[in-house]
């Protein structure tokens, strides 16, 4: 099984990272078949607070049939999330995934381009809710049921809603993948 991590300017590492830690202690302490795959617009993508990574690959080359989830890591408007979080090829390729039924998870703010495709109209979601919940503000704006939990699962799509949601995210996903008793391996190795 293969994930691809899609990683929008200005994303915010720590939620990038848990999706790369969980599921290689998967793979490599468990045997478990997950892999990752990063992917974003150019092949360096500067995060949030100016990190930068060198993605496997671009969108532009990427085909939903390669991939069994999407994992879409929050990060932060003033270093440009927005700009390539709402880009229409990425919100075609969240769509895509979500024809197939195939697993979407979001981190935080990761969840806006979800609701901004359109995939979560009238579905429930979450997304950062301190701040006086503005986010989840926006969220509802595009249809969405938003619910004031730490961590919506509706169907295929897993929404949560600030940073320290990150690693539950990505147990929920590896659940999903894998399957509960695989996931409670993992997360208790972890210390979770």
């Amino acid at each position: 099984m293969k994930i691809l991590v899609f990683c929008a300017k200005g994303f915010e590492t720590m939620e990038f990272s848990v999706f790369i830690d969980v599921m290689g202690w998967a793979r490599n302490d468990y045997g478990f078949p997950v892999e990752t795959e990063t992917c974003g617009f150019n092949k360096i993508v500067d995060s949030t607070f100016d990190v930068s990574i060198i993605v496997d690959n671009l969108i532009e080359n990427v085909s939903v049939d390669d991939y069994d989830a999407l994992a879409i890591p929050g990060g932060f408007e003033e270093f440009g999330f927005y700009d390539e979080a709402y880009n229409p090829k990425l919100l075609q390729l969240i769509k895509d995934f979500d024809s197939q039924k195939k697993p979407i998870a979001s981190i935080c703010v990761g969840a806006l381009p979800l609701g901004k495709s359109g995939v979560l109209n009238n579905r429930n979601a979450t997304t950062y809710h301190l701040k006086n919940a503005y986010r989840q503000k926006q969220l509802a704006e595009f249809g969405v049921t938003v619910l004031n939990e730490r961590i919506v699962v509706d169907d295929n799509i897993i929404t949560s809603y600030c940073p320290e949601t990150a690693p539950y995210v990505a147990f929920e996903l590896l659940k999903k993948l894998c399957g509960e008793e695989k996931m409670l391996i993992v997360k208790k190795a972890m210390g979770y």
